[in-house]
């Protein structure tokens, strides 16, 4: 199979990479930069957040085939705010900005590539994203998150006649640079149990929200 993956030059995105690989898959991981990355994998420049690089994107993934699309790519901007007045415009901007429309952007240049082998969408969202798990805080992540989540719902509705199954996942509390060195589970826990949910994903279950051990979630 063709595996993409955005974001895939660090973290949890590389951790996937490496289980597709070790799956036999051949991967193409994207990065903002891919200057010095390693040459088991094919990297191809975007950034999900400026429309000139995911029309380029686009250009080199042109009729190309995909199996399985895994939004990766995202970011974290309010992890450090406290008061609602830390919620900032541009902390808004850059959750939404990264975590919503950059999905959409990546999916939108390569949809055509996976309805023509009706392949799998993968998008990494949150059990931040569940309005059944209110604590407060993290307001422009939670959002942005549970926008990402609604995405996923309706594209399942619309592609799985077309054969495009689509779930959304959350990578559990990983110890990675967002996450922290307190997080519960180290990356390669996470990474196992995400791909496995990728490979069981299918028409069937288009449409899950699952975490990554493949225990349902509360929209």
């Amino acid at each position: 199979m063709q595996v993409l993956i955005t974001g895939a030059n660090r973290g949890i995105g590389a951790a996937l990479a490496g289980e597709a690989l070790a799956a036999g898959h051949q991967v193409i991981g994207t990065a903002r930069n891919i200057a010095g990355l390693g040459a088991e994998i094919e990297w191809l420049a975007l950034d999900v957040t400026a429309p000139e690089s995911v029309a380029a994107f686009a250009g080199f993934m042109a009729g190309r085939p995909l199996d399985v699309l895994v939004c990766n790519a995202g970011t974290y901007p309010d992890k450090t705010c406290r008061s609602p007045a830390d919620f900032t415009r541009d902390i808004w901007e850059t959750a939404l900005t990264t975590n919503v429309t950059g999905v959409w952007l990546s999916l939108q240049a390569v949809l055509d590539n996976l309805l023509a082998t009706k392949g799998k969408i993968a998008i990494l969202s949150s059990a931040m994203a569940s309005s059944a798990r209110a604590p407060g805080g993290a307001y422009a992540y939670r959002a942005s998150k549970a926008a990402v989540t609604n995405l996923a719902r309706n594209l399942a509705a619309d592609l799985q006649s077309a054969g495009v199954a689509v779930g959304s996942y959350h990578p559990g509390w990983v110890r990675t640079d967002m996450g922290g060195d307190s997080a519960d589970i180290s990356v390669a826990q996470s990474a196992s149990g995400l791909w496995a949910r990728i490979e069981a994903l299918s028409l069937g279950t288009t449409g899950v929200f699952e975490d990554y051990n493949g225990d349902r979630l509360d929209f």
